[in-house]
């Protein structure tokens, strides 16, 4: 079982490395090299967008399995589907012809349900909690050319394949564009500094409906199981912890767990990008006082993603029937992976004890 892993040092991907590791897996672990991969793993440091670098580099390499657990960032949705569909066809053409390819797996998202982020609730947006048979949005959507290229592939070098959609990750790892844990981690840290209240910066919608998220050892966890599973095969699947849950009634035990107070939900949404000006200044002397690994609170806190995740204007949650009825039955409690998180903070003295 030799692995190859897209992300290795990203949030979902250290998470995959360590527990395949543990199973005895061989893992290497491609990353752009600005953060180390996982002990055990064997690091590889490559730009997957870069074709001709990726036929290079995974030339002759015997890869059983390869996972997707990462994408890039672009200016707007069509520069999202040219080079996040491009790293997902770059290594399956470099991997597929080897006929050592068993099976290649595909992390995308919610966006699958709600379109991408400068089209959100622009189309029909589906009826909660939603469900794989819900299909595809009418709207452009890189994780859609992903798939396509995934299946594509698939079918011409004889691999099977699966998808999986998480709802938000909790999870560790610095460096993250995608990581509400550690920004609420931070903003919580800069409120207790500073005496600024608490506010949750998200929408009405949010606040009362019913939510999940995903821990990311438990997507980790449905990753490995679809590896090898039959019933898993060529099948995509949703992945949250398995507990749903309102903000409302989650926030105030954030804000207790860092002794805060949680403020009343704002009559107007004050999303966090637009109240952070000084907040780089403040986290470099919470930094120096306690002695923190990270004084750039700009490789930490992911601002704009949280207040997209919080600013929704519908309810979001998932259904986790398919997977269950395949086999996949394990079950993660949400505020105990928040909990879990900071106090992983605390010991990597990324956030003050």
């Amino acid at each position: 079982m030799k692995a190859l892993i897209i992300g290795a040092s990203g949030v979902i991907g250290r998470e995959l490395a360590i527990h395949l590791l543990a199973q005895g897996w061989q893992v290497t672990g491609v990353s752009r090299g600005r953060t180390p991969v996982p002990q055990g793993c064997q690091a590889l440091t490559l730009d997957v967008t870069d074709g001709p670098a990726v036929a290079a580099a995974l030339a002759g390499m015997e890869v059983s399995h390869v996972f997707f657990t990462a994408w890039a960032r672009q200016e707007n949705e069509q520069e999202n589907i040219r080079v996040n569909g491009a790293m997902v066809a770059n290594v399956l053409a470099a991997l597929g012809p080897s006929g050592y390819l068993r099976h290649a797996a595909l992390v995308t998202g919610m966006k699958h349900y709600l379109g991408p982020f400068e089209a959100y609730a622009q189309g029909a947006v589906p009826v909660t909690p939603f469900r794989e048979e819900q299909g595809r949005q009418p709207v452009d959507n890189f994780y859609y050319e992903q798939e396509d290229r995934l299946f594509e592939a698939a079918a011409r070098h004889g691999f099977t394949w699966s998808v999986h959609r998480p709802h938000t990750i909790i999870g560790y790892a610095l460096g993250n564009a995608m990581n509400m844990g550690l920004t609420l981690a931070v903003y919580a840290t800069l409120c207790k500094a500073s005496g600024q209240p608490f506010i949750f910066p998200g929408s009405a919608a949010q606040w009362h409906g019913l939510s999940d998220m995903t821990d990311a050892g438990q997507i980790a966890r449905q990753l490995a199981w679809a590896a090898g599973s039959e019933s898993a095969r060529n099948a995509d699947f949703n992945i949250v912890n398995g507990d749903v849950f309102r903000w409302k009634w989650l926030w105030p035990r954030l804000a207790a767990y860092f002794g805060i107070e949680a403020a009343p939900l704002p009559e107007i949404m004050a999303p966090l990008a637009a109240r952070m000006d000084d907040a780089p200044a403040l986290w470099r002397a919470i930094a120096a006082e306690h002695q923190l690994v990270e004084a750039d609170i700009g490789r930490l806190a992911s601002w704009w993603h949280t207040d997209a995740d919080l600013g929704r204007p519908m309810e979001t949650m998932t259904d986790m029937g398919k997977s269950r009825k395949a086999g996949f039955l394990d079950y993660q409690d949400t505020p105990d992976s928040f909990f879990a998180l900071f106090e992983r903070l605390k010991e990597e003295r990324v956030i003050p004890r």
